[in-house]
């Protein structure tokens, strides 16, 4: 085997893998890369073998396990607190989502569409009245889900700038200090949230929860808090750095731009492929609990597992031609939301969103175009959420 990849990497292109992962696409299915303290993990880059592994039970996502893999020396305290759904395992995550799901069913989702219509429409509105050029980003990818999420878990959007923020540091602090503070100034927002819903019941899912959960007993306070924090952070974070990137990346493609405006109904089959090319969650962790025989390979126990999101939905034997924008695949099997028991939960709401966002942002702004040359927009780095710091548009 040659020399171990380090993990993460920087994407030299904002919509493509690392180009220093191209030896673990040749070792592939499974290689092994080194994470910041010199840990070898394995990296599973196969897509038939990375959705085996996801519903493997004894591949764990216990973040408190010593043995669990940390990509990223400001990532080193998720292993002292316990993260709700995310960071634990069954049975535990099971009856944790379950209290969940009725908000994120399909008919759930559907009800809200005309709300996220309403928002997609009122942001673009505010974009073409303040006139080019417009900030994508702050404009438009962010306010969306963040706003719709907000709507849901019954989260006031006047403090978006706070939690937004902290989210930013969260995600991508410099430094472990960064990362702590954040979580810290977030969790002491949604205790103070939840303690003013148990005197004043709104409506969102976090009112639901807290009268019909936590006063008999179903959920501990501290799990609450840190449940609402991952759901508001997921809820806006990922669908925003989709919407940003996305839009970064038809304008790139302009004959599969074309193609979609010329046959609206595309745009479902448009989505699941742009969750498949651009891969914007790269790197699900996990810890073996016991040996797994996988590939040719044994996983044991106490081995840390990465498996590279951009890889296996760029898996050759799984999509041909992976490395092209194509409609004309079906991407559905892809890897972007996960797979499993961990596969996330607002996908249906993820979905919605970028269907409505897409299809009205280039169906009102038909001249949309970048306002800088490509090279010189910033994207993200690798580590956290792929997606555009800031996106400059003109029409």
């Amino acid at each position: 085997m040659s020399e171990a990849v380090s993990f993460p990497q920087d994407r030299t292109c904002p919509y493509h893998p690392p180009t220093a992962y191209q030896p673990l696409r040749e070792q592939g299915p499974l290689a092994k890369v080194t994470l910041y303290d010199g840990r070898a993990v394995w990296a599973v880059t196969g897509h038939a073998e990375a959705r085996t592994l996801l519903v493997d039970p004894r591949l764990s996502s216990d973040r408190q396990n010593p043995a669990f893999p940390i990509p990223m020396e400001r990532l080193a305290g998720i292993r002292r607190v316990k993260s709700p759904l995310i960071g634990v395992d069954d049975p535990e995550h099971n009856t944790q989502r379950r209290m969940l799901i009725p908000s994120f069913s399909v008919k759930r989702i559907a009800a809200m569409r005309p709300e996220i219509q309403r928002i997609v429409d009122e942001l673009i509105d505010r974009m073409l009245a303040q006139g080019p050029p417009a900030e994508l980003v702050s404009a438009f990818a962010l306010p969306v889900p963040s706003m719709v999420i907000c709507a849901l878990l019954g989260v006031p959007y006047a403090d978006h700038e706070f939690f937004e923020e902290e989210s930013r540091r969260l995600l991508r602090g410099p430094s472990a200090q960064d990362t702590d503070d954040a979580r810290l100034r977030l969790e002491e927002y949604f205790s103070e949230l939840v303690a003013r819903k148990e005197k004043d019941r709104g409506e969102g899912l976090l009112d639901d929860l807290v009268a019909e959960r936590l006063h008999n007993g179903d959920l501990e306070r501290e799990e609450l808090v840190r449940m609402a924090m991952i759901l508001l952070i997921a809820g806006h974070e990922t669908t925003a750095n989709m919407i940003s990137l996305g839009t970064f990346a038809l304008l790139e493609h302009p004959e599969q731009l074309a193609q979609l405006r010329s046959n609206d109904s595309l745009m479902p089959t448009a989505v699941e492929e742009l969750l498949r090319f651009l891969s914007i969650a790269d790197g699900m962790l996990r810890v073996a609990t016991d040996d797994v025989e996988i590939a040719g390979r044994t996983i044991r126990a106490g081995d840390g597992v990465m498996l590279a999101t951009s890889l296996i939905n760029r898996d050759g034997s799984a999509y041909a031609d992976p490395d092209a924008l194509d409609w004309d695949r079906s991407a559905r099997h892809h890897v972007g939301f996960g797979f499993g028991i961990h596969q996330c939960l607002g996908q249906n709401l993820a979905r919605t969103e970028m269907e409505i966002a897409f299809r009205s942002l280039f169906r009102r702004i038909p001249g949309l175009r970048l306002a800088a040359p490509a090279e010189e927009i910033p994207f993200k780095p690798g580590g956290t959420l792929q997606g555009m710091v800031e996106l400059p548009l003109a029409w």
